[in-house]
């Protein structure tokens, strides 16, 4: 009963988590039944229209578009979630550090902060890409999760802020708790909505992040991803010669998750934010 009262209570959340799975379910259980070898080049006659023997057409390289897709998919999550975890794990460890406990500290990590966000986040990334030799998912995720911590850091030292000065936290400390066990045992389980919100959003823009590089064909060329596709896609004017069995798979995935991911966060912010919340 109360799992069916949380779905009727947070709609937005549940369908959010169920559209992920679908897209995860795509390419995580597709490639069980298809074959590796139909992503290669080659694997089929270049530029075909969809078929019996390939579902979504070919491109112009002769790969199987479907294939690609449902291998392309992974390595996209897999960026946005690397970027992610590294980055609000980041900011998340710092914010609670400098709003906790104040002072000098908090002075020097908001100094590195404020510089951060001044930089031009696409510029940098950018220059950094096209320097690297060889380039990978979880290397591009990493790049990405390098600027992409502060966000995190800004959110968790607000809520840290305001919560280090509340009645439980001030008896706590009253009754000789240490910070660590106030931290851990007090702050991060209230905290919890805020830093999936947060994990969800630094997701998605990860994800675009990497779409933006790959591309213009600084982002992996020996992984697929949904990236490289889109790179090829305009590589070789898709568009234009009206190929749609080509580029419209690649949009209506990152369509998908980009609405899951959104529907998933407005969720979190509802149970976060009691504001958002309604009552029947």
């Amino acid at each position: 009963m109360k799992v069916l009262k949380l779905i009727n209570d947070n709609r937005m959340l549940t369908a959010g988590i169920i559209t992920l799975i679908f897209v995860i379910f795509f390419g995580v259980v597709g490639s069980w039944f298809v074959d590796r070898e139909r992503a290669d080049v080659g694997a089929g006659r270049p530029a075909q229209p969809p078929s019996l023997d390939h579902w979504l057409g070919t491109d112009q390289q002769g790969r199987d578009v479907f294939a690609d897709i449902v291998y392309g998919t992974p390595g996209t999550l897999k960026i946005g979630l690397i970027a992610a975890i590294v980055g609000v794990g980041v900011g998340t460890i710092l914010g609670f550090i400098s709003g906790y406990f104040g002072g000098y500290i908090d002075s020097l990590i908001r100094f590195i902060s404020d510089v951060f966000m001044t930089i031009p986040v696409l510029m940098i990334l950018i220059i950094l890409a096209s320097l690297l030799d060889v380039m990978s998912n979880t290397m591009l995720g990493l790049l990405i999760a390098a600027f992409g911590w502060m966000g995190a850091l800004r959110v968790t030292r607000a809520q840290v802020l305001t919560m280090r000065e509340r009645a439980y936290i001030q008896v706590a400390k009253l009754n000789g708790v240490n910070d660590l066990e106030i931290i851990f045992k007090e702050m991060i389980p209230n905290l919890l909505p805020f830093i999936a919100a947060s994990l969800v959003g630094a997701s998605a823009g990860a994800v675009l992040a990497s779409l933006g590089l790959s591309a213009l064909g600084l982002g992996p060329q020996n992984e697929p991803s949904i990236g490289l596709t889109i790179f090829w896609v305009l590589h070789y004017g898709a568009l234009i010669r009206e190929l749609w069995w080509w580029f419209m798979p690649p949009i209506i995935v990152m369509v998908l998750l980009f609405v899951s991911l959104f529907m998933i966060t407005a969720g979190l912010d509802r149970i976060a934010n009691p504001r958002l919340r309604t009552t029947v």
